[in-house]
């Protein structure tokens, strides 16, 4: 009988070959399930003696064994001082190490040097170079699974701690910087696909429970990346101005311009950071251009006719580049980068730029906030009364809203740009005295849309 429970349990608990011959030990069976139901319910001082047992008797019976133990000692360790705690510590350390030994499939190098840094950080038990060289080695070693945003974040400010203690060069600091943020991008954008696989069913509210927790958990993990991507770029700070960049990729120039990663990444830095009016901007174009001609050379080209007033140019180099580009994502962002540079004469044409970047990439958050601000800038040209003109910030701050729905990496900005608007909208009392409450409102010129005024 007892040999058939035994043999249930591993069934259902999934025992690895090792865990199938410490389930046959009945007083960690036992203690098992002792402290799961402990843990169950939340209470952990309880859990500790039975786990402790479990943990180091048998610690390949289970997985909840590190699961569990590591919920359990951060409790320990929240709930102690001094020695106690340190010794804590040390122990939820050496679980993470041990539990790549035991169940190697669910732990990871890259989840468990991100968890040790992680605690190593909050108890002040490690320098910037230890840090460093732990996520370093996950990063390289394992980079498809380093996605925690903590670790991310201290494997770059760690190194840039590095690199103003005298110790680190400012080189590594870009490519570590590139790194990083792609790999943030990269995981951002996973989620944004399975966000806006559930949006149509949210808007229509057909939404199951179980789909409503998992939008939830999807845009906090968006947002955090989110955050997490602008303390990157906060702690980058000033290094990556022009003043560091020309003169590094100056230097290094000759000696990497038939290194097709090093000039585009390099070309695409100078870029974003606009230090294309220096010569050497468009001698890193002109390399690219030559290494390997691609929808980003023409990119570049159009930005530099920009640059130069060429609004018809750098279109038509856009249209180039976004008609060459396979990825999607990337032929949103220059279908957005043109709607920028339509903006300054045709608010129309830079919707419809706009809107083909969402066609693209309906993830693409920018595009939204850019039509909210076309429109905003246009509440004193397409209304025939004042309440109709200032109606034309209902529609900005309605779009600027849907910016952060379909990205929530952007919720903060959308959200502050939808508040914006929505303060230049008819108040309350100019709904009442207006008697439009209910009703629609028509914005003629070149919005053509209709917006709801908003019932008392």
């Amino acid at each position: 009988m007892k040999k058939n429970v035994i043999l249930m349990m591993v069934a259902v608990l999934g025992f690895s070959s090792v865990g199938f011959s410490q389930a046959q030990n009945p007083e960690c069976m036992t203690n098992l399930s002792i402290y799961a139901e402990h843990a169950k319910v939340k209470n952990y001082e309880a859990a500790y003696a039975p786990w402790k047992m479990v943990y180091e008797a048998c610690p390949g019976i289970n997985k909840a064994n590190f699961s569990l133990g590591e919920k359990i000692l951060d409790y320990k360790i929240d709930n102690t001082t001094g020695a106690e705690k340190k010794a804590f510590v040390d122990e939820l350390l050496a679980l993470h190490d041990k539990s790549m030994e035991y169940f190697p499939k669910n732990y990871t190098l890259a989840s468990v040097n991100s968890d040790k840094a992680s605690l190593m950080y909050d108890n002040k038990m490690a320098d910037d170079e230890e840090i460093y060289n732990m996520l370093s080695k996950a990063f390289k070693e394992d980079r498809a699974n380093f996605d925690n945003p903590k670790a991310l974040y201290l494997y770059f400010s760690s190194l840039v701690n590095l690199h103003n203690a005298g110790k680190k060069d400012l080189q590594e600091v870009f490519d570590v910087y590139d790194d990083v943020t792609e790999k943030i991008e990269e995981e951002n954008e996973k989620y944004l696909v399975r966000i806006n696989k559930l949006l149509p069913k949210e808007e229509a509210g057909t939404l199951t429970a179980k789909e409503k927790k998992q939008l939830r958990a999807y845009n906090s993990y968006s947002e955090n990346y989110g955050k997490i991507s602008g303390s990157i770029d906060s702690k980058l700070g000033a290094l990556a101005d022009c003043e560091n960049l020309i003169p590094l990729y100056r230097k290094n120039f000759d000696a990497k311009k038939n290194d097709v990663e090093w000039v585009k990444r390099a070309v695409g830095r100078m870029f974003s950071k606009e230090c294309t009016d220096d010569p050497l901007f468009r001698e890193l174009f002109e390399a690219q251009l030559a290494l390997e001609p691609s929808a980003s050379a023409y990119l570049y080209g159009g930005a530099l006719k920009a640059k130069d007033g060429d609004s018809k140019g750098a279109l038509a180099d856009f249209d180039k580049a976004a008609e060459l580009e396979t990825d999607a994502k990337k032929k949103s962002d220059i279908l957005y980068k043109s709607a920028t540079v339509s903006r300054r004469f045709s608010k129309s044409q830079a919707r419809s730029y706009a809107n083909k970047a969402i066609q693209a990439n309906p993830s693409n958050g920018k595009a939204y906030l850019l039509i909210a601000s076309l429109y905003a800038s246009s509440a004193n040209d397409c209304g025939e009364t004042p309440f109709d003109k200032r109606a034309t910030y209902w529609l900005a701050a309605e779009t600027a809203r849907k910016a952060g729905r379909v990205d929530p990496s952007l919720s903060g900005r959308a959200s502050q740009a939808a508040a914006s608007y929505s303060a230049k909208a008819p108040s309350k009392t100019d709904i009442f005295n207006s008697g439009m409450a209910g009703k629609s409102v028509t914005l003629k010129c070149w919005i053509g849309a209709t917006v709801k005024v908003p019932n008392l």
